[in-house]
């Protein structure tokens, strides 16, 4: 059977029309791959694995005794032929396997020993997250035309360094490779844990039970083995006198990108925005451009937004375009279109909920019951059933199409901390 070849499929909607005056146009812009679930093979790929193994990791001693067998999962879940290795995080960073700083082929035999090495892992020290990224980040680099990936596990906050020693490490780390962050237990910080990933293009999620850590690690290691290309951007050309007022990932999470463009200085009117790396999905973006008004009638190319893979081809692999035109029509230029106004509810609800939980944790109840309401209200509009279901963890329901709720007198950490770290998961627009 033939494997069919890599390919990108873009699309956009949006409102075609905009009232006089007007020059603000929001588009959200689709984007299939196809055919990259199967382009990569097992010597495509480089994966590092980061431990904490701090000294809360042994309190209890569940939580270090699932971290050796989620570690020995994910190694399992390898297929022969990646290099990898295994990092110990503490106030410092050391080698699992190997022992000295660099990545090995994995084959039977080098498997086997990583498990033995896994065996051994023992909980002391404290945390310093930065440090560890620095690790992963000169272990991956000599493998530049590799898939590079890390898994990170933290049980805590990353007290051993200041804020500014993880933003550095993490502008070091930017653009090496993907991470996906995980937090184990509910004494880690969210906003930590979801910075990183962020910035590295992952995933972030909590593990608020040990015995599921295995189970997670095999399925993070088993999408990041499934992915064809790890450098792909979004490439989005405006006419002169236009501005790109935002770029934000919508779909499967929201993820704002506008701060992120860079641009060859001798196309300045093309902005190219990194998304990571893709398989065989679908992934949605709100472009939001600004215009010159021109008169009525008038018709413009306001965007060209297309996908870019260097490791592909040299060419864009897929572009949609993006038109408008001047009318004095009201009926045409005040039409909301359904895309557009469902992603923009659901980075509302992100927002909402955030800002709620921030309100609850501080005591303001009427903040908190306002905010959460509207979050409930967003979810049930939308058919977002995974957050819906997690809102009512912490507020009663009382009427989810108006947002009335209360406040639950007992919420636990793991509840709100899940409702946190999956704040910005959105559910896809429901066709018709």
């Amino acid at each position: 059977m033939t494997t069919p070849a890599p390919s990108f499929t873009v699309e956009t909607f949006h409102n075609e029309y905009l009232p006089e005056g007007g020059g603000e146009v929001d588009a959200i812009v689709s984007v299939t791959a196809a055919g990259l679930g199967t382009a990569t093979t097992s010597t495509d790929a480089a994966e590092v694995i980061v431990i904490d193994c701090s000294g809360s990791m042994g309190d209890p001693a569940a939580k270090i005794a699932a971290a050796r067998r989620a570690t020995r999962a994910a190694i399992e879940a390898l297929p022969d032929g990646v290099v990898f290795a295994v990092v110990a995080g503490r106030h410092d960073a050391r080698m699992v396997f190997p022992q000295s700083e660099r990545m090995v082929v994995l084959d039977r035999i080098t498997r086997r020993q990583a498990r033995a090495a896994v065996d051994g892992l023992s909980p002391s020290g404290g945390t310093a997250i930065g440090t560890w990224l620095r690790l992963a980040e000169r272990l991956l680099a000599p493998h530049p035309r590799r898939l590079r990936h890390a898994v990170l596990l933290t049980d805590g906050r990353d007290e051993h360094e200041t804020p500014e020693d993880l933003a550095a490490a993490l502008d070091v780390c930017d653009g090496a490779f993907t991470c996906d962050a995980r937090g184990i237990g509910t004494d880690w910080v969210v906003d930590e844990v979801r910075g990183i990933a962020s910035r590295l293009l992952g995933t972030a999620d909590i593990v608020a039970e040990p015995e599921n850590l295995a189970a997670d690690f095999e399925g993070i290691v088993g999408r990041a083995m499934g992915k064809g290309a790890g450098d792909v951007a979004l490439r989005v050309w405006t006419p002169r006198g236009a501005t790109v007022r935002a770029v934000k990932q919508v779909s499967p999470a929201v993820e704002d990108l506008t701060d992120r463009r860079t641009h060859d200085p001798a196309k300045p009117l093309i902005g190219l925005y990194p998304t990571g790396a893709w398989g065989d999905e679908t992934r949605e973006y709100h472009v939001r451009v600004t215009l010159d008004p021109l008169a009525t009638g008038e018709e413009i190319l306001a965007a060209r937004v297309g996908v870019v893979a260097p490791s592909l081809s040299d060419s864009p692999l897929g572009e949609t375009r993006v038109r408008v035109t001047w009318t004095p029509d009201s009926a045409l230029s005040t039409r909301l279109n359904n895309r557009v106004a469902h992603y923009t509810g659901q980075a509302e609800l992100a927002e909402a909920i955030q800002e709620g939980l921030d309100a609850r944790r501080s005591g303001d109840v009427r903040t908190a019951t306002a905010r959460l309401g509207r979050a409930v209200a967003l979810a049930a509009e939308s058919g977002n059933e995974e957050t819906s279901a997690l809102l009512e963890r912490v507020v009663e329901v009382e009427d989810p199409a108006t947002g009335r709720v209360r406040l639950r007198r007992e919420v636990t950490a793991a509840d709100e901390m899940t409702l946190d770290v999956r704040s910005t998961r959105t559910a896809r627009v429901r066709e018709g």
